[in-house]
């Protein structure tokens, strides 16, 4: 029956492995393909490789592997079976995701790279800076883009729980496939820890831990790559300038004075480390009232002054992309793991962040860094 098995491998060119995102036929984890008569019609057998015996995903690989298969005109029935990639086969496999180079680099410091990278960061903590993160990727991904995020608050890592994430991370060695929720591809350190259990590190440890996420977390083709730094100008903000040197901030800030102010500081950095300014997002910008007003609860115009004396600071235009009103769905969806945009009820915060995340992600990248195709001439 080998026009069967010939129509059955192609159906199976359909089938994505859940976290890498590319098809199975692709990654060579479709071993063998089987067909026997039965009186009821061809009863396939499938053999799948796994990338390794743990697989989180493996009934899903199953339902996608056998679904396709049954659609296929003249197969009566699918049986799945599941073996392991040998060694060699997932040396091969992780040379094959990271372009021919065995070792891991940082693909988003390359410059043919494409991904538009977007370091969220405030002057100090509790201005919702996580929130927008969040709710910022599932908009994209809304959008259709192909979305990353990097919990860097090592410290405060909270990215997991807003985003939904319910499967741990799979290692293919030295590889790490990275959970997907929402369409967002997600890492944190909060998915090797303890629940409860403090991260008490110091500098070197900390640059560390980001240069693995960035290179040794198979991302794949991303359109946009977020980054939620943790509060303040240390450790993290300084690795993220000189690992991806062609990020750009995104300063979070609250309406109150105190708040603005530290921003601007974060926001600042940029002029010390070469790097670029997106714009400045203001949360808990106002609280609507029952009759419609606005209740300024931390007070008016810290966003646009953020915004005004960065722009001063750093010689550029840096717009406030956008005022988010303080509303208890989006704190909900973020302790729920749904993030408010992604939630059909009509709401002015999820508004606003989807606008910026539309901003944002039809922005053209620069020129910088960047590979141009021309030659000298004579």
């Amino acid at each position: 029956m080998p026009e069967l098995i010939a129509r059955v491998r192609e159906a199976l060119t359909t089938v994505l492995d859940p976290e890498i995102r590319r098809p199975i036929t692709e990654l060579d984890m479709v071993k063998d393909v089987e067909a026997s008569e039965s009186p009821e019609g061809a009863i396939v057998t499938v053999t799948i490789a796994l990338t390794t015996s743990g697989c989180p995903l493996r009934e899903t690989i199953t339902r996608d592997v056998t679904n396709a298969s049954d659609a296929v005109d003249g197969v009566a029935r699918t049986q799945v079976t599941m073996t392991v990639m040998t060694d060699e086969e997932r040396t091969a496999l992780r040379t094959k995701l990271r372009g021919g180079m065995a070792e891991p680099v940082i693909p988003f410091s390359q410059p043919d790279n494409l991904t538009k990278i977007y370091a969220v960061a405030s002057g100090k903590g509790g201005v919702g800076k996580s929130t927008v993160t969040a709710n910022l990727a599932a908009a994209m991904a809304a959008d259709g883009l192909k979305v990353g995020v990097v919990d860097a608050d090592v410290y405060g890592f909270s990215i997991p729980r807003m985003l939904g994430v319910e499967l741990p991370p799979t290692k293919v060695d030295d590889m790490i496939l990275p959970p997907v929720a929402g369409d967002v591809k997600v890492i944190s350190i909060g998915m090797f820890t303890e629940p409860g259990r403090a991260v008490v590190w110091r500098g070197p440890m900390l640059h560390r831990a980001l240069q693995q996420f960035l290179a040794d977390v198979f991302w794949g083709d991303l359109d946009v790559l977020l980054l939620d730094l943790p509060p303040g100008t240390g450790d993290i903000a300084i690795s993220v300038a000189q690992l991806l040197p062609s990020a750009e901030l995104l300063v979070v800030t609250t309406p109150q004075l105190a708040a603005a102010e530290v921003a601007e500081r974060a926001g600042a950095m940029a002029q010390a480390t070469q790097q670029k300014v997106a714009g400045v997002i203001e949360n808990m910008s106002w609280l609507v009232q029952p009759d419609g007003s606005r209740l300024e609860l931390f007070g008016s115009g810290g966003g646009q002054r953020v915004a005004d004396q960065l722009s001063a600071t750093l010689g550029t235009d840096v717009p406030l992309l956008g005022q988010v009103p303080l509303e208890v769905a989006l704190r909900e969806g973020g302790d729920s793991g749904a993030p408010l945009v992604t939630s059909a009820a009509a709401s002015d915060a999820a508004d606003v962040l989807r606008d910026v995340a539309h901003t944002l992600g039809t922005r053209q990248r620069g020129l910088a860094g960047r590979k141009l195709s021309i030659s000298p001439v004579g």
